[in-house]
């Protein structure tokens, strides 16, 4: 039984988390991972075996700032980072 807070979440824009699994249960596709971001993906690799995948144009399309996200990467050390739109966290062997 998996834990709710060991799902992966998406941090949305405007404040919002919400818990989802990858479709077939394992891992996400590269499909559903660029519905969620809505664009090609980019990855980071977080503290505690975690990566944060992230619309790689999002900045050259002037989405807005994500507060939690950002938190989030400062936190794993990005110091003076800033993530905006929509981001998925998991871990990363839910990414192949």
């Amino acid at each position: 039984q998996m834990l709710f807070e060991d799902m992966a979440k998406i941090y949305k824009m405007n404040g919002d988390v919400l818990y989802i699994e990858p479709k077939n249960g394992e891992d996400f596709s590269l499909e559903e991972l660029q519905e969620i971001v809505r664009g090609y993906i980019e990855i980071l690799p977080l503290d505690n075996d975690e990566i944060m995948v992230l619309n790689e144009e999002g900045k050259c399309k002037n989405l807005a700032i994500n507060a939690m996200a950002t938190y989030r990467i400062q936190d794993a050390g990005y110091h003076g980072e800033y993530i905006v739109g929509d981001v998925l966290i998991c871990r990363s062997d839910e990414v192949k």
